[in-house]
């Protein structure tokens, strides 16, 4: 594939995704743009990687690439059909979907690819389009038709009246403006990255698809069935990958990453990973399973709930602990913390943190007796993440406009920073990931949708703490603000499909009267 035509198909996926994230629910051209999107973005990873021993693998067995692709096919049509017979299948496909990532062999390389994820993604996209040319044909010529989705799409693209208030609305609009934005520049500074192939990948792999996830969550009416579902597919995936971690620690062995395998070797403590590639991000998942099962049982009425709830917690905390993620951790305290101050009272919430913060910084600074913080020390206790900060503080320094490129990182970082040849993916800190990669319009991109996002699920929901019906908002906000501290320490925010789910979510809930109980 040429340059150009890369560079073309990259902005044009990139363009149909922002307009499946904008267009209203009831118009002609979303199901088009949402299918332009599912074309190109698996299209355009071909094209890239076709002289890769992977895609060179599949091109010389020309019977095993026709397999797939037929395979590929028959599943995304079978999830339509039962999506469009029972649409509230498809947000409980897609949360469970959310974890599996599956080991792709080809070439002898292997690449772990969020394979289910992208499969629901179609049938969804599918069903839609499958709804859309219905309507059409099942609407008469002259008979007055609406805009194609057989409901008024200026009342959609309206959000109805809830507990947000005006300032809250204005959120609920700009989200999705503000994402769609983000988007399009992600793709755009792909254009003069130094590693091209990096930045269509994150967009092809990342930004693209989840786009199509927010589209189709958006309009998700989630209601307290639906909730109910979604939480117990949550606890229950949850709990099989922590009997999958007890087993892996208990024999000491693991499945697969032969990086932690040998890690393990020489230390004195065993981390697991269950079904996950790392450590990490199993942690991550556990601890924002956590806070949601904690959101849950903090307004639960029920007694039988309140103990399963709590059985929940306490076996998803003992899968916790042998991942020794820290970043994990940090994020299950501020997931909590927000939990706490929505239940109970924000101000002695902030003094508990703050003392908490304190505390930590002091047992920090005296930990080993010097009483001395410094660079190399900090470095030695991050796992080398300090020097990955400092480089990239150093990258947006010397472009502090526009950045290095999307997907640059790890090239730029070897070349200007670190001329040796070490292993690097990103900084390890979102925002400075985004600040060496997209210089500042991309870093006040990414802080202007982190504020849309926290100013529209967080909008009215102190006044409304002891409403039952707020729960749902309150844990779709703690999860957010969790995920956000574990990449503050891991990355990751954009290439984790559960955030876009959780803007989708929040968003979504936000926009619905939530009723004030006494």
């Amino acid at each position: 594939m040429s340059d150009f035509l890369a560079g073309a198909g990259v902005v044009v996926a990139a363009g149909a995704s922002a307009a499946a994230i904008l267009l209203p629910a009831g118009s002609r051209a979303r199901p088009a743009a949402m299918l332009v999107a599912l074309v190109l973005f698996p299209a355009l990873i071909l094209g890239d990687q076709w002289h890769s021993r992977a895609i060179v693998d599949l091109r010389d067995n020309a019977t095993r690439l026709a397999e797939l692709g037929v395979a590929a096919l028959a599943i995304s049509v079978g999830f339509a059909a039962v999506f469009r017979r029972r649409p509230f299948v498809l947000p409980l496909a897609i949360v469970a979907a959310l974890p599996f990532r599956v080991p792709l062999h080809a070439g002898g390389d292997t690449a772990n690819l969020l394979v289910p994820l992208y499969l629901v993604i179609a049938g969804g996209v599918l069903a839609i389009a499958f709804g859309s040319w219905s309507s059409r044909r099942a609407v008469s010529p002259a008979g007055g038709a609406d805009d194609g989705g057989g409901e008024d799409s200026s009342a959609r693209s309206a959000p109805p009246s809830s507990v947000t208030g005006p300032a809250g609305q204005r959120a609920i609009v700009w989200l999705p403006r503000i994402l769609a934005t983000v988007v399009v520049l992600y793709a755009l500074q792909t254009l003069y990255s130094p590693d091209f192939s990096k930045g269509l990948q994150n967009v092809c792999f990342f930004f693209v698809p989840f786009s199509l996830v927010y589209a189709l969550l958006r309009d998700v009416e989630w209601d307290r069935r639906l909730l109910i579902l979604v939480l117990w597919v949550v606890g229950i995936e949850a709990v099989a990958f922590v009997l999958v971690g007890t087993v892996e620690y208990l024999s000491k062995s693991l499945f697969w990453n032969d990086q932690v395998i040998r890690s393990n070797e020489f230390h004195t403590y065993f981390r697991v990973n269950s079904v996950f590639w790392d450590p990490n991000i199993f942690g991550r998942y556990l601890a924002l399973a956590i806070v949601v099962a904690m959101a849950a049982l903090l307004w639960a009425r029920d007694r039988r709930a309140q103990a399963l709830l709590a059985a929940l917690v306490a076996v998803l905390w003992i899968g916790l602990a042998p991942t020794f993620s820290q970043s994990s951790f940090a994020a299950l305290l501020a997931g909590l913390a927000v939990l706490a101050a929505l239940r109970w009272s924000l101000r002695w919430t902030l003094a508990a943190v703050a003392a908490a913060l304190v505390a930590g910084i002091l047992v920090i600074a005296l930990a080993g007796g010097s009483g001395k913080l410094s660079f190399n020390r900090i470095n030695i206790d991050t796992s080398g993440r300090a020097n990955l900060v400092s480089g990239g503080i150093h990258l947006f320094a010397q472009r502090p406009l526009y950045g290095y490129g999307s997907g640059s990182f790890p090239k730029a970082y070897r070349e200007h920073v670190h001329t040796r040849k070490v292993p690097v993916s990103v900084s390890h800190t979102e925002p400075i990931t985004a600040a060496a990669e997209q210089g500042l319009v991309g870093l006040l991109a990414y802080v202007a949708l982190l504020v849309a996002a926290l100013w529209t699920m967080g909008s009215g929901l102190l006044r409304l703490r002891p409403a039952g019906g707020v729960a749902a908002r309150a844990a779709v906000l703690a999860t957010f603000i969790a995920l956000l501290v574990h990449t503050m320490a891991y990355a990751g925010f954009f290439e984790d499909p559960i955030a876009w789910v959780l803007l989708a979510a929040g968003a979504s809930l936000a926009a619905v009267p939530v009723r004030e109980e006494t």
